[in-house]
């Protein structure tokens, strides 16, 4: 057997990443009592290193340093190392990210380096460090030394400095409180945002880089529905467009990658996580909704198979990630030269194939040499141009194209599946699986496939039968153990998710848990003083300080999804409490969303539906009759934003209890033994109509 050389304290972890780490030569700790009792009596400072399984950097720098036997004996003697996974512990990650981007002036990343006093408190950071001085950059065995010699001459001086950037992190969790802001606010955020939108190939250039910037469009396809003004449609249609042509898109195997490297979604930084699936399938799903493009609709599909089939557990939660590496390379999974393509389909399948997907024998991709890749240039597949214009080059009909194109995928996909897969980060956590849910569920209903609704059911179910301690949710599970106190967000998202269950179903189990689930956030987590909830909950660990925001970052923020769960649980079940907690969080932070609107997009999408409100749709009939789910299909197939459905199955044992419980549902019933709906704005309805185009037309009035 091979014995490791080293093993030390994360060997008993569950997260992939600091597992990854369990055989360094460095004497890491995990975050916890056990590392701060250490520091303290040595009086040695804490090396904090955060990052996640996923990060390519965050692998550089472990083979580069963590397993370099001389950098682990600095680190050895003169601190106490502590490695973190991001995704576990967002808290620290947060907390210490804003320390990392207040040293570094505004540069942030994975993987984090800080450097704290014993207590926490953080006097140093950056991100990644080479192994040795490079190009103006000092090498991380040099900053340690550094970092430690400061530390023995002038250790109390650094502690107070320590102090001071600790207030300056408070001052940074104080929100701009200024009353709730005017409706036309979020016009006017709408507008900022069209003018940064890249006007030839969409999204948002962050330097090089573009992520998908679901929650921009979502908000952007709002004030469309409002105004019908074209500029707020046209950059959210062709940026879906271009990605959805783009390296970002995995042509093959369905799913979005992290982020593109370059302004033409060309190449992608090659990981896979679970919550961009959730936010770009749900913005495809919008797309396909306010335009009926049926590219979208099968982008969405895509990205539904991909994590259906290789994100989802046998237990029936959702993973984390894939990397971007594999066989030590990354994207190495995506690449293809020319030849790889011939020999695989054949000179004739292989020319359409390569005409369509870009493929050429120079390559597409300048990557640097190495030796695990094939030879020859390298090709990341991507769509250039429109199918008919391809079929024209290639003097072929369209649809014969299209069908030899589409054998021709599946094989290659076949042919991708023999290799070396990326590595799979395994671990299951509750705020990324309630963003899947609350997509599948809806992509279930727009799309009218019912396979995703029963990955949205039982990933749920599975939430709430193994992620549980005390009634109260867990943030992570792995191999059978859940832990981990929940954060805000896990709250935020599942309850989100669960809302969506009930709407899409009428099963008022879901409602049930939504308001469970609700309560004991506001319990755990709600601020009696200021409005607003925390990130942690009041039994939480002590941190250097307890953050309260509402700025949405890669993933919305709890914040911002707890304003529209507020606001639908308020209407559902006839609650003014929570419609008032709603206001009190929109009122707390208005300020900061008004003046940096960029950041806070989730956040005024609900500020939006507090001063539009919803229109609330009452579908009422055997929810096995082809005439109830013709109705149901009317609802989800139109992009009604603020719309509240709820469905009623007469011939169902809980009919009654649902009717008691849902205020929009007293005196609905079938109108001449007929399914019927109902379209309500605070429970005042129009007359109820069992016609799907009398529906139609009444869901597209201003009523």
């Amino acid at each position: 057997m091979n014995h490791p050389k080293h093993t030390n304290r994360l060997i008993h972890e569950t997260s992939p990443y600091l597992l990854q780490h369990a055989h360094n030569p460095v004497n890491w700790f995990p975050w916890g009592p056990e590392a701060i009792a250490e520091a303290r009596a040595n009086n040695k400072p804490i090396f904090l290193s955060i990052g996640y399984s996923a990060c390519h950097w965050c692998h550089v720098m472990e083979h580069e340093s963590f397993e370099n036997e001389e950098v682990a004996q600095v680190l050895n003697d003169l601190f106490v190392p502590v490695k973190v996974d991001r995704e576990e512990r967002p808290d620290l990650d947060e907390i210490y990210m804003n320390a990392t981007i207040l040293f570094t002036r505004g540069q942030g990343g994975w993987p984090m380096s800080v450097w704290l006093t014993p207590d926490g408190r953080p006097f140093f950071a950056g991100t990644y460090f080479p192994p040795d001085d490079y190009y103006g950059r000092p090498g991380f065995k040099n900053v340690l030394l550094r970092v430690a010699g400061l530390w023995k001459e002038r250790s109390q001086e650094i502690a107070m400095d320590a102090s001071r950037v600790t207030d300056a992190l408070q001052q940074m969790h104080s929100p701009m409180q200024s009353g709730i802001a005017t409706r036309d606010s979020v016009s006017m955020a709408a507008w900022q945002m069209t003018r940064v939108y890249d006007p030839k190939h969409g999204g948002v250039s962050s330097g090089s880089n573009k992520f998908p910037p679901s929650m921009s469009m979502s908000l952007l396809l709002r004030e469309y529905r409002k105004t019908r003004n074209h500029e707020f449609l046209a950059p959210v249609e062709l940026t879906l467009t271009k990605m959805g042509q783009g390296g970002i898109h995995d042509q093959l195997g369905g799913g979005i990658h992290r982020y593109s490297t370059d302004p033409l979604w060309h190449v992608p930084h090659f990981e896979k996580m679970l919550y961009d699936q959730a936010l770009v399938s749900s913005i495809y799903l919008e797309g396909f909704q306010i335009t009926g493009r049926e590219d979208f609709a099968e982008a969405a599909k895509g990205i539904y198979d991909y994590v259906l089939r290789c994100l989802r557990s046998e237990e029936d939660g959702f993973f984390s990630a894939e990397d971007a590496d594999s066989e030590g390379m990354e994207g190495k999974f995506y690449l293809w030269t020319l030849d790889e393509i011939q020999q695989s389909l054949g000179e004739d399948e292989a020319r359409l194939f390569a005409a369509h997907f870009d493929i050429s024998s120079a390559g597409n991709w300048d990557h640097p040499g190495d030796a695990h890749v094939p030879a020859g240039p390298k090709n990341i597949l991507r769509v250039l141009r429109p199918l008919n214009e391809t079929a024209q080059q290639l003097e072929i009909a369209s649809e014969e194209l299209q069908q030899r194109l589409q054998a021709a995928r599946a094989k290659m996909f076949m042919v991708r599946e023999a290799r070396v897969k990326p590595a799979l980060d395994d671990k299951i956590l509750a705020a990324w699986n309630g963003l899947m849910i609350s997509s599948l569920a809806a992509g279930s209903a727009v799309l009218n496939e019912r396979k995703y609704f029963d990955a949205a059911s039982q990933a749920a179910r599975f939430l709430l039968n193994r992620m549980m301690n005390d009634g109260r949710l867990l943030r992570s599970y792995r191999s059978g153990k859940a832990h981990l106190t929940a954060y805000v967000d896990d709250y935020a998202f599942m309850i989100d998710g669960l809302i969506t269950l009930f709407e899409v179903s009428g099963d008022i189990s879901w409602l049930n848990e939504s308001e469970r689930l609700l309560e004991i956030a506001i319990r755990f987590y709600w601020d009696d003083q200021d409005g607003g909830f925390f990130f942690t909950a009041s039994d939480h660990e002590k941190l250097i300080l307890r953050s309260k925001l509402a700025g949405d970052s890669a993933i919305p923020s709890g914040n911002s999804v707890m304003i529209g769960n507020l606001l639908r649980m308020a209407q559902l079940l006839g609650k003014h409490d929570y419609r008032d907690k709603a206001g009190a969080i929109l009122s707390l932070f208005s300020g900061n969303a008004t003046q940096s609107p960029f950041g806070h997009e989730r956040f005024l999408s609900g500020l939006e539906t507090w001063h539009e409100g919803y229109k609330e749709i009452a579908i009422v009939g055997p929810l096995d009759d082809p005439r109830t789910q013709e109705l149901r299909q009317v609802v989800y197939r139109q992009h009604l934003p603020n719309r509240l459905v709820v469905l009623l199955d007469p011939s169902n044992s809980s009919a009654d209890t649902i009717i008691s419980r849902v205020p929009l549902l007293a005196g609905k019933q079938m109108i001449s033994s007929k399914p019927a709906a109902y379209v309500c704005r605070n429970y005042a309805c129009q007359q109820p109509v069992t016609d799907p185009l009398d529906l139609s037309r009444q869901l597209t009035g201003d009523h």
